[in-house]
């Protein structure tokens, strides 16, 4: 029972991060909007930061079980086409899942605020996706699969444009859908660019 108050807690306060930033929620409202006592909430968390610095572990473990990071890396695609497949699966989640979409929204509300928002917001927004990419990318031009180049500027010149197109999905969602057709035809453009003209 305790864990699902804590649970029921730091849902509620990534929701109301997502919507109000962190100067803007308050844990009166906080705990009220789930028919708590501050007392109760006190029993769980010392404070509001330490509910923003719980909050941000659970981010960082749920993200990366669902979509990856560059330490838990999906596997190298067989094919050009696999490449696709993988990219469509990640971007997917990471544009339907709503605590993912809520987490997103946290980060780049707080990156000006807090030194920890802003070290997530350049790893998930930019660094860390390059760096997953630059073995996916190595291993793809050992297979054959793409032409020698220099893999980590081919994985910033791949992830850059996708990251740009998952934020206008959180920024106009009613785009989602037309996002999501501009990241598949760029993710097969980019292997009609760089794909190899033969293997070996």
């Amino acid at each position: 029972m305790a864990k699902d108050t804590k649970e029921r807690i730091l849902a509620a306060a990534l929701e109301m991060f997502a919507r109000n930033g962190y100067a803007g929620t308050n844990i009166r409202e906080l705990t009220a909007s789930l028919g708590l006592g501050k007392s109760s909430m006190y029993r769980h968390f010392q404070s509001k930061e330490d509910i923003w610095n719980t909050l941000l572990d659970e981010m960082i473990a749920y993200y990366a079980a669902r979509f990856g990071s560059p330490e838990r890396l999906p596997p190298v695609p067989d094919s050009p086409e696999g490449l696709v497949e993988m990219t469509m699966r990640m971007v997917n989640v990471t544009v339907r899942d709503e605590r993912i979409v809520m987490t997103r929204k946290v980060l780049t509300i707080e990156q000006f605020r807090d030194e920890r928002a802003r070290d997530l917001a350049t790893k998930h927004f930019l660094t860390g996706l390059a760096q997953m990419f630059t073995p996916i990318f190595a291993g793809m031009m050992e297979k054959g699969l793409l032409r020698r180049d220099d893999p980590a500027m081919l994985a910033f010149a791949y992830t850059a444009p996708i990251s740009a197109l998952i934020h206008l999905c959180d920024r106009e969602p009613e785009k989602t859908d037309e996002a999501l057709k501009q990241i598949e035809a760029f993710s097969r453009h980019f292997i009609r660019a760089y794909g190899a003209t033969e293997k070996g």
